[in-house]
């Protein structure tokens, strides 16, 4: 979750609800400057005029109903004192707009209205009728050489990029600040056409609107996918696409729940594989569902989540920064932090959103090695996994680069690996990513602390564990079965060619799960016919021209291949059936 920006004092739950950034020392002349300018508080972005669509007092509320044609329910919104923002028929919630102090209750009388609450405490921004666009920073240049980090060897990152880097037909959604999709080790990533801004609740599509407020949603895509390209860092999977989804509202940080939806539809109708959501939704850390504002906040993100995954895309969120214990909730003493916080008593029905939400992957922080990161919150049954939180070095706007902590830098680590495992398996589901990430995930025992419950297998601290990137892409395979080509081998418009494979001291047949490994470099994999050739010539098709202009195959296919004697010499065979698009048999691998 977001906290604070690089260097900076910002606390826990202040402007903005970042999921958990800890500042640390600035370590490289760029993040000093970074961590110098953080200092003051960041300017809230100018509008360039105030509208006549805008008045002092203004309130957004979200308006619920059934899904479908919301006609009725808006002509009612403007009958009765309000303006509709955004729609987003497809879940029945409209974002509304109204400078009446009795809109809410006149609405919750209207025919079809099924819930109304105020997304906030404080008024809406001029700047949402007319929003700035981000500042577009001048480049710094990084001197050649990305040496292995700690956090992707924790992990085994750096063993997985050797295996499957990720595929380029996987969209990453970073939801968050914006991303400085100008920075060299992004830029290579970056998908221009699926970002966006959701800041206060509609998307806006204009270049640049995704573009970085703060500094954390750069950081956090650095750890998710920036680019093996010799300079600066690596990411988890530094062959997905990124997009960037800005849903946190200039000056201040804040995500509101009216951006969440954005986000999230915006997501589901982009394609989106996974998202990552390092934040929790301001006004209040935690929403309750019996006050009728939080009731329709809760209701309103919901039915985005539903939406997103029921279009194949996994939610990961961080689990914030408190050190408190999400399975036992007592008080909250940040909310609403858009206006005065008061101290209020709460119980485990109240819900940090997006993070507690069914279907989201949760994620604790580790400190150095296996050990809980101090501020990580946690609690049984709801932290899924964890990962590396703490002293994370990645991007910063402007080609720079900086360390940061908290479970804003655990989580893209998770989006990540979950990117990986789409890239192995393009056809899974959000629900087998997620089952596939506890499996693979590696245990932690808990420590020596009453606060950790739960078993070695599954605990308050850490979940199903910490999370492998090489489980992920299908290796760490039985020694003596396992056979590679690293041999790159070229394919030629309208040729075929082969690869071949030397299988040894295997006893018997192949088995009927034989796993094949591919990893071909090539645009527009509609071109490509790809068999498997087994010593006596049996071909198993494994594409056979399918997936159009999409680059690259990067996925692991079975074969039942048992009536084959295991040991000869097995053939990858591509054939190139078009002309203008050429690539290469980059790697190739069999597992008995």
């Amino acid at each position: 979750m977001l906290a604070a920006t690089l260097g900076a004092t910002l606390a826990f739950g202040a402007p903005g609800a970042l999921a958990g950034t800890l500042p640390v020392p600035a370590t490289t002349p760029a993040a000093k400057a970074l961590a110098s300018a953080a200092k003051a508080p960041a300017p809230a972005a100018a509008p360039a005029s105030t509208t006549a669509d805008w008045v002092a007092g203004t309130r957004a509320y979200l308006v619920i109903t059934a899904p479908g044609d919301s006609s009725a329910v808006r002509s009612a919104i403007t009958a009765n004192g309000g303006t509709v923002f955004s729609t987003f028929d497809a879940i029945g919630v409209i974002v509304a707009h109204s400078a009446s102090s009795g809109f809410a209750a006149t609405m919750r009388g209207v025919a079809g209205v099924q819930k109304v609450g105020a997304t906030r405490t404080s008024d809406v921004p001029a700047d949402a009728y007319n929003p700035a666009l981000p500042a577009n920073p001048s480049q710094s240049t990084t001197p050649a050489g990305e040496p292995v980090r700690a956090d992707m060897s924790q992990i085994k990152a750096d063993q997985a990029w050797a295996v499957n880097p990720g595929s380029a037909s996987v969209k990453v959604g970073v939801l968050d600040t914006g991303v400085d999709d100008q920075h060299q080790d992004l830029a290579p990533n970056f998908d221009a056409a699926d970002s966006v801004s959701c800041a206060y609740g509609k998307p806006d599509t204009r270049a640049g609107a995704w573009r970085d407020v703060d500094t954390h949603g750069t950081h956090v895509a650095g750890t998710i996918a920036a680019a093996k390209n010799g300079k600066g860092v690596v990411g988890v999977a530094p062959g997905v696409k990124i997009a960037a989804v800005r849903v946190a509202e200039p000056g201040n940080a804040f995500f509101f729940a009216e951006n969440t939806i954005c986000g999230f539809v915006w997501a589901g109708d982009h394609g989106f594989k996974v998202t990552n959501n390092s934040y929790y939704t301001d006004p209040w850390q935690f929403n309750c569902p019996d006050n009728i504002d939080q009731a329709a906040i809760i209701e309103g993100v919901t039915r985005a989540q539903a939406y997103a995954e029921s279009k194949g895309s996994l939610q990961v969120a961080a689990a914030g920064n408190e050190n408190y214990d999400l399975a036992h909730k007592t008080t909250d003493t940040a909310s609403p932090n858009d206006s005065t916080p008061v101290t209020r008593t709460i119980t485990n029905a109240c819900i940090d959103i997006p993070t507690e939400l069914p279907g989201v992957v949760t994620v604790a922080a580790n400190g150095t090695g296996v050990t809980k990161a101090s501020f990580s919150n946690f609690g049984q049954g709801v932290i899924d996994v964890s990962a590396p939180g703490s002293n994370v070095y990645s991007t910063v706007p402007g080609g720079g680069y900086g360390s940061k902590s908290g479970t804003s830098m655990a989580s893209p680590h998770v989006a990540g690996v979950a990117a990986l495992i789409a890239s192995a398996d393009p056809g899974i589901t959000p629900a087998q990513i997620r089952a596939k990430l506890a499996a693979q995930a590696n245990d932690i025992a808990c420590p020596s602390d009453s606060r950790c419950t739960g078993t070695t297998a599954n605990n308050a601290f850490f979940g199903e564990g910490q999370v492998d990137a090489l489980k992920a892409v299908g290796a760490t395979p039985p020694p003596g079965a396992y056979f590679e080509n690293l041999t790159d081998v070229t394919i030629n418009d309208n040729a075929t060619v082969e690869s071949p494979i030397a299988v040894t001291g295997v006893t018997g047949n192949a088995p009927a799960t034989l796993k094949v490994g591919v990893d071909i470099k090539h645009t527009y994999i509609g071109d490509l016919a790809v068999d498997l050739v087994a010593p006596d010539g049996t071909v198993y098709s494994l594409h056979n021209r399918a997936g159009g202009s999409a680059d690259n195959i990067a996925q692991t296919y079975t074969v039942n291949a048992s009536s084959e004697v295991a040991n000869g010499t097995w053939k990858l065979r591509v054939n190139d059936n078009a002309a203008s698009d050429t690539g290469r048999i980059d790697a190739w691998n069999l597992t008995f």
